[in-house]
């Protein structure tokens, strides 16, 4: 069974310095990926600011993005304040059953979520097989991000049973690659940049500026995806156990940049 899978940090659906809403790009964005399952960070499903704004959306923004093509869908709310909150997603064309958020914050400045789902995969019943989704959105200190790499690896040694198909996704701040050590060597999983052979994407303004980087990045599995209007640093992930890695790919350019500071990272598996 093949399916597609993304994940992408929205930056609330506004932008970066006006904080005008861009959520309309977003859900264009989604439905060009067209993917089977996503990831989403930074989802900010309430905002009391912006909803009387002539370019808001109606409704949650949750539902919002999900009008694109998903049906189901579950959110974790992490960060509250007085105008709204916001927190980690996941879209699904596949059924998703039991759902939690785990607050994995490490201090009271970055609220922090890992959301747990599962999704049931499989035409029939006697061919179904759950699937463990853990969507992710890590500190920006890096011992707090190695906490909470433990808490996830605790989580999944505990709770997920051994061998069960697992996709953990997210924005994992991860520039210095102390999480993907710590992820790999405690858990088994793999990261999809360095399973599948990069496909042909746009040239940057970096590319450019360092012709050189576009080929190295696709020997060593390299995914930039911030920021997103010159991707340098390799902050989003996808980790998978259970499934082969066929292709990866970032989308670049112009309108993608418009729609957020990251750009998304684009999967398409195999389930063994």
């Amino acid at each position: 069974m093949k399916l597609k899978v993304a994940t992408y940090n929205i930056h609330k659906g506004v932008t970066g310095i006006r904080g005008l809403p861009r959520i309309h790009e977003v859900r264009l964005a989604l439905s060009s990926i067209d993917a089977d399952i996503v990831f989403l960070q930074e989802v900010q499903d309430r905002n009391e600011r912006l909803s009387r704004h002539a370019n808001y959306h109606t409704g949650t923004q949750l539902e919002f993005l999900a009008a694109s093509g998903y049906e189901h869908r579950c959110y974790g709310m992490n960060a509250v304040y007085p105008h709204g909150h916001h927190g980690n997603a996941i879209l699904s064309r596949h059924v998703i059953g039991n759902f939690t958020n785990h607050d994995v914050s490490d201090h009271a400045l970055e609220k922090r979520g890992m959301l747990h789902a599962v999704a049931r995969f499989g035409g029939s019943k006697n061919k179904e097989r759950d699937v463990h989704l853990l969507c992710v959105h890590f500190g920006l200190i890096n011992r707090s991000r190695l906490r909470q790499a433990s808490f996830l690896v605790d989580f999944v040694e505990k709770e997920i049973p051994r061998g069960a198909p697992i996709i953990i996704a997210g924005d994992f701040n991860d520039w210095q690659r102390r999480v993907d050590v710590v992820l790999r060597a405690r858990l088994g999983v793999t990261e999809v940049a360095t399973e599948a052979v990069a496909e042909a994407q746009p040239r940057t303004v970096l590319d450019r500026l360092l012709p050189w980087r576009g080929a190295r990045d696709a020997r060593a599995g390299v995914a930039r995806t911030f920021p997103s209007f010159a991707p340098w640093l390799t902050l989003d992930r996808i980790y998978v156990r259970g499934f082969n890695v066929l292709s990866m790919h970032v989308p670049k350019g112009i309108t993608w940049a418009r729609r957020s500071d990251h750009a998304p990272l684009i999967a398409e598996l195999e389930m063994r």
